[in-house]
């Protein structure tokens, strides 16, 4: 009740306000909708209508991806991950830009006063990131870009659903009514080995059952998420059979595994090393300035 309160008090804030100018500079402008194989109709994307396409990468590849991949640019797993999500989006659907609404745990730390360590229940945030493909042929180039939006968002994103939600300012509203929705969704769940490993008393249920009904609308067209079990990487893409064929999602989700798999075969060559801006957030250069930069003492040690 003291997190709901305050949430309420942090909508009329001059802190989120600041926000503002921020989502709204993100989302006003025209995208396009995805490719559908079939008319969208009323009842066309209920959750009857959804079905499921699995991938993974081996057990070497998820090693590489963990714990080589990070070094190359300073990278977290999210930043390769919609990596390849927008690279195989941008080969299926020639845009270069994506729209992506991200989940996050919602236990964001806001407040010093309020303890919600111990608190039991299901607190969650969803925001849209857009996201810039730079070229198939520039694959550190999108890296660092996507690497550098998501280091742009405000509190991990939180304020959006603030704005969009609890905001009392009728312009605001308005202004947020009026943005792109992302119909793609992203989650990735973390790395469940070690959280099943840490406990001999509870194991992964096998079996998961909807407690919602199949007649209710499907929020995204389609939900991408993944997880790390096994030691392998798991990357899961729901689809509605009524809107994609099979086949089309298929393409997607294996053009996404080669993405990835090219990321981690570039980040482990020895002259993929990177920064970007974020790494030196203090000095207030551009891209290509820190590339220029990087560059120069590069061509000092050699010549020493």
């Amino acid at each position: 009740q003291d997190w709901s309160n305050q949430l309420i008090n942090y909508s009329k804030s001059e802190q989120l306000n600041q926000e503002v100018a921020y989502w709204l500079s993100q989302l006003q402008d025209n995208i396009s909708p995805l490719p559908t194989d079939f008319p969208l109709e009323k009842n066309s994307n209920n959750l009857s209508s959804a079905k499921a396409i699995i991938l993974s990468l081996n057990e070497a590849e998820t090693r590489g991806l963990l714990q080589d991949v990070p070094s190359a640019y300073n990278t977290q797993i999210n930043d390769v991950l919609l990596t390849a999500l927008v690279t195989s989006f941008s080969q299926w659907t020639g845009e270069k830009t994506l729209i992506v609404d991200l989940e996050g745990h919602g236990r964001e730390d806001l407040w010093s006063d309020i303890d919600i360590s111990r608190t039991v229940g299901w607190f969650t945030t969803m925001f849209p990131v857009r996201l810039e493909h730079s070229g198939i042929e520039q694959i550190a180039k999108t890296l660092k870009s996507v690497k550098e939006q998501l280091r742009c968002l405000p509190n991990r994103g939180i304020g959006y659903g603030v704005l969009k939600y609890l905001s009392l300012d009728k312009k605001v509203k308005q202004q947020f009514a009026k943005l792109n929705q992302a119909q793609v969704s992203f989650n990735y769940l973390g790395q469940f080995d070690s959280v099943l490993k840490a406990s001999s008393s509870f194991g992964e249920v096998k079996e998961w059952k909807s407690e919602r009904s199949l007649v209710g609308n499907r929020s995204h067209l389609l939900e991408v998420s993944g997880l790390i079990r096994n030691s392998k990487l798991e990357m899961q893409f729901v689809y509605s059979d009524q809107i994609h064929r099979r086949e089309t999602i298929e393409k997607l989700a294996q053009e996404f595994i080669k993405a990835l798999k090219d990321l981690i075969v570039h980040c482990q060559s020895p002259e993929s090393q990177g920064y970007t801006p974020s790494d030196f957030s203090a000095a207030n250069v551009s891209q290509e300035q820190l590339d220029k930069f990087m560059a120069k003492i590069k061509r000092n040690q050699v010549s020493n």
